[in-house]
């Protein structure tokens, strides 16, 4: 059997064990890829040659739009290829891709993987500086981005091969590969174990780490999270995330593709609700995905009625709070599903389609993915249920996990200690199987002795109606060490005075435990990295600053107290 064969025999596995989640963890194995494999050539060019079905439609704000067939997306993508080999691009050469969400961002990942050559997936969000430490550390050979970015590369060292989407001076057009011949390269040779992403993280803590997947941990890994979005052959599938990050390439790339899917992209310049809805109609979408910021965005607004092709809808990025499940489900008749993974993962945990959801669980581990929770106290396993850190079993030679963090002993010593990889999340696993999110290894404190969640208590805040995002951090406190305390951005039409500050208190100490309470709360707008997560590292040593605080605490309010 090919590896092609091969490839598609797993895929239909998973296909036809939908709605059959134990049964698709027993029998499920991964294909067995030989000595050479190439994502691009040995499955994207056999499903797409000849094939006329649409594979990539964007639709821009004004409502136009841009179709690729699978078997255009083929064609330029050899096109391409071929352009970008006459300009020096070679296998193993890394290229940092900074494109937005259009059609050469796609036609420049196939291509580049026709050549063997490696990835370097980049925000347009990046600075000058952020540039250089992304140059330098993954060694670029070459860079291609749009012209009106190619100033940001001014101040940038390094004799790399520059490359623009558009005339730009001193570099060479892509738009001139659409002269090129559409002659099919041969099979670039490259290995299972090849480098084919390096992916930069967001950061939330340290410096980014720079991640390193090979030719099979993402391309063959992704069969994991097709499986968790539900997907099947002709459907149309949205994902809302931004180019550059791994969750573009898990839902806007990789597992639609694997599918058979059309891949939709809806730009806007700035989030619209109600457009969103719009398109959702419009495009006959049958399976979304978001983050659950874009879903409580949604409800607000007012969901209306359910779009009449939509069956399955996801939410991804960060936990989902039971609110946004339970108004979903009452609006639309759909689960709303979530999971887990990693940039250095695929999905690894993950409510799946047809199976039991249980309040506030993630769900559970993934068909081919060894999921253990690890006691940190005794560095084994869990034995039942119980709470530890999320960690793959590294004796089972997890295919979707990366290679490691490029150039970085002391981490990948850290993440791979012990037998195991450490996702640094904390959770909790019921007799069931069923995976419940805690936190953040280095974000859940105690508090009078008591183990605190951020999450949970940022899942009740969010639920007031004036609390548009919060994020809970331990703030010192002479007598029980340390309390939670929350940050709180308001949603519009709220005031941050000391009325709003006793109702979000309040609707806390009624819907928490008691020592879950708030006791302080500060209105803010909350720091983020570029890729909008929350660096709770910042409002931490906010809080271990000895200066002014302008916050209210719960023993202003003599109604709280106790």
């Amino acid at each position: 059997m090919d590896v092609t064969d091969a490839y598609r025999e797993s895929r239909d596995q998973l296909l036809a064990l939908r709605g059959e989640h134990p049964r698709a963890v027993a029998e499920f194995r991964w294909p067995e890829m030989g000595e050479r494999f190439n994502w691009a050539t040995d499955w994207f060019d056999a499903i797409a040659r000849g094939n006329d079905r649409p594979a990539l439609v964007i639709v821009e704000e004004d409502g136009t739009e841009l179709r690729r067939s699978f078997d255009d997306m083929a064609a330029a993508s050899d096109r391409l290829a071929g352009w970008l080999s006459a300009r020096g691009v070679r296998r193993g050469d890394p290229v940092v891709l900074m494109l937005g969400n259009q059609v050469e961002l796609w036609e420049s990942m196939l291509a580049i993987m026709k050549l063997g050559a490696v990835i370097v997936p980049t925000t347009t969000a990046v600075g000058p500086a952020e540039l250089i430490d992304r140059i330098i550390r993954s060694g670029a050979a070459h860079v291609i981005a749009n012209a009106a970015a190619t100033g940001k590369f001014n101040d940038v060292p390094g004799d790399y091969g520059r490359i623009s989407v558009g005339a730009a001076d001193g570099w060479a057009d892509l738009r001139e590969a659409e002269a090129f011949p559409a002659t099919p390269l041969a099979h670039p040779g490259t290995a299972p174990g090849d480098p084919l992403l390096y992916y930069f993280t967001s950061g939330t803590t340290s410096r980014p780490k720079l991640v390193e997947h090979t030719q099979t941990s993402y391309p063959v890994g992704h069969l994991s999270t097709m499986y968790f979005l539900g997907l099947r052959p002709g459907d149309v599938h949205l994902n809302i995330s931004s180019p550059g990050w791994a969750k573009h390439a898990w839902s806007s790339f990789f597992a639609p593709w694997i599918a058979e899917a059309t891949i939709l992209v809806c730009n806007y310049g700035r989030f619209d609700p109600a457009m969103l809805l719009d398109r959702l109609r419009r495009w006959d979408v049958s399976t979304f995905c978001a983050p659950p910021t874009v879903w409580r965005m949604l409800i607000n607004s007012d969901l209306g009625e359910r779009p009449e092709s939509l069956r399955e809808v996801i939410g991804a990025g960060e936990p989902l709070n039971p609110e946004v499940i339970d108004q979903v489900q009452r609006a639309w008749d759909l689960t709303l599903r979530d999971g887990f993974g990693q940039t250095e993962t695929t999905a690894q945990v993950a409510n799946t389609p047809g199976s039991q959801v249980r309040p506030g669980s993630m769900g559970r581990a993934l068909p081919g993915v060894p999921v253990v929770l690890v006691d940190p106290a005794t560095g084994r396993p869990v034995d039942g249920t119980g709470e530890g850190e999320i960690c793959l079993d590294l004796a089972q030679h997890p295919l979707p996990l990366m290679t490691g963090y490029r150039d970085d002993t002391e981490r990948n010593d850290t993440a791979m200690g012990g037998g195991y990889y450490h996702t640094g999340d904390v959770a909790t696993i019921d007799a069931d199987g069923y995976i419940t999110y805690v936190g953040r290894t280095d974000d859940v404190f105690k508090a009078s002795d008591y183990k605190i969640s951020p999450f949970e208590l940022e899942s009740v805040l969010i639920e007031h109606p004036a609390v548009a995002e919060a994020a809970v951090v331990p703030a010192p406190d002479p007598v029980r060490l340390a309390v939670p305390k929350a940050y709180v951005a308001l949603a519009p039409g709220h005031e941050p005075d000391k009325t709003t500050a006793f109702e979000i208190l309040k609707y806390a100490r009624e819907h928490l435990a008691p020592y879950q309470r708030i006791r302080r709360l500060q209105f803010s707008e909350l720091p983020k990295t570029i890729s909008g997560k929350i660096r709770r590292v910042e409002l931490r040593a906010h809080e271990e600053d000895s200066g002014p605080r302008d916050e209210w605490r719960d023993d202003q309010f003599p109604e709280l107290r106790g």
